[in-house]
């Protein structure tokens, strides 16, 4: 793990609708609950200013978060997310406590390498094309990786980037892949951009409309030539 996260929160102790919403727009907080590893659910109020700086690390989605609570420390993943329907406003957060020797299964984003350098883009003039922004892996809670990275610089037109030729770490495993061979999802492609197969059709047209107006010139004459043969 690259990053360490670290939140501050105090145990909620009104429950409902009601008095999430007070604590929202009266206390700018924002109610959460922590559950899991054996333990009971425990609902919780983190401050927003604290929470919505966490969320604007992509890693904080991933990696373990160590909230703290009444003087314990509790290590967790961020499990769910809920915002405004409108605002995008966060509304309330779902962690699912984590164990050390327990293997998890995490979604972590993918980090696409060279696209702009890629001989389907800079030598084919083709775009890539995203299939996933992230991957669905299953390791132990101290080997989630921030990122997955996925090299685009050898790939053609019309060539695409599967998961299983994605080198994870070690002891980091595909939660797909594990499922079998029907589950080798497609990552990324580059693909001819948008115009480039009309075009294509429209000469291939053409040169057929051309070829077709000689093959009719060329019936005429043997046409006129069978005809003159006759009066002869």
């Amino acid at each position: 793990m690259s990053d360490v996260f670290e939140l501050n929160a105090e145990v909620r102790e009104d429950k409902g609708k009601g008095a999430s919403r007070r604590l929202r727009r009266l206390a700018d907080l924002i109610p959460a609950i922590i559950y899991g590893a054996g333990d009971e659910p425990q609902p919780l109020t983190l401050v927003r200013k604290d929470l919505e700086k966490a969320l604007e690390n992509e890693a904080f989605f991933s990696q373990i978060i160590t909230i703290k609570v009444a003087g314990n420390s509790q290590k967790a993943i961020l499990k769910d997310l809920q915002r405004h329907p409108s605002k995008e406003r966060v509304m309330h957060a779902d962690f699912l406590r984590v164990d050390d020797k327990v293997a998890i299964k995490v979604n972590v984003p993918i980090h696409f390498l060279n696209e702009d350098t890629s001989v389907g883009v800079k030598m084919q003039g083709g775009v890539v094309q995203h299939q996933a922004t992230d991957i669905e892996i299953q390791c132990l809670p101290a080997d989630i990786p921030a990122f997955i990275e996925v090299d685009m610089q050898e790939l053609e037109i019309g060539q695409i980037v599967h998961l299983s030729e994605i080198k994870l770490p070690e002891g980091v495993t595909s939660v797909a892949l594990a499922l079998g061979e029907d589950h080798d999802l497609a990552i990324a492609s580059i693909i001819a951009p948008r115009g480039v197969s009309e075009e294509d059709e429209a000469a291939e047209a053409a040169a057929e409309a051309e070829d077709g107006t000689e093959d009719g010139a060329e019936a005429a004459s043997d046409d006129a030539e069978e005809g003159k043969d006759g009066e002869d």
